[in-house]
């Protein structure tokens, strides 16, 4: 029997002190630069971290031995509005291929009063994951997921 259960998205918002631009350039080209070393699942330590800036493009971590770990993949690309990629790892932090086993994180950018940005963060479609959904998103709403996460982005869209 297959479980239909939806799994509530996670959503995590915070505002930047800077325009779309820069916020977007920050969260996507700038994704080496606030993501935390401690967060990949290599097994050399992390070098860096990478989102491709185009449709399709990976979503992977460099180590420091030159190996590469995708963890996603980028399903739209609307600079600098907005970015969708694959959540692509399973409970136990392993690389998931299979697109219809992924869920989905899209951020967007708003323009706000004063030249600032609200960035809003929903990571949806956990049900995907199957029984390992409520799992997943536990781990990613809980602290040092998301929301430490898009602080360590906000420190670094705001220098």
């Amino acid at each position: 029997m297959i479980d239909h259960t939806t799994v509530a998205p996670v959503r995590k918002s915070v505002t930047v002190q800077t325009g779309v631009e820069h916020a977007f350039h920050v969260f996507t080209a700038g994704f080496h630069t606030w993501w935390p070393k401690s967060h990949h699942t290599g097994k050399s330590p992390m070098k860096t971290a990478m989102v491709e800036g185009k449709v399709g493009g990976r979503c992977y971590t460099e180590g420091e031995d030159g190996s590469k770990c995708n963890w996603g993949s980028v399903l739209a690309w609307d600079p600098p509005n907005r970015v969708v990629f694959s959540w692509q790892l399973t409970a136990q932090w392993q690389f998931e291929p299979d697109l219809a086993r992924s869920s989905e994180v899209e951020i967007t950018f708003t323009p706000v009063e004063g030249g600032a940005t609200r960035v809003n963060l929903e990571h949806r479609h956990l049900e995907r994951h199957g029984a390992e959904g409520a799992a997943i998103r536990k781990s990613i709403d809980s602290p040092g997921g998301w929301g430490t996460l898009l602080d360590l982005y906000a420190t670094e869209a705001n220098r």
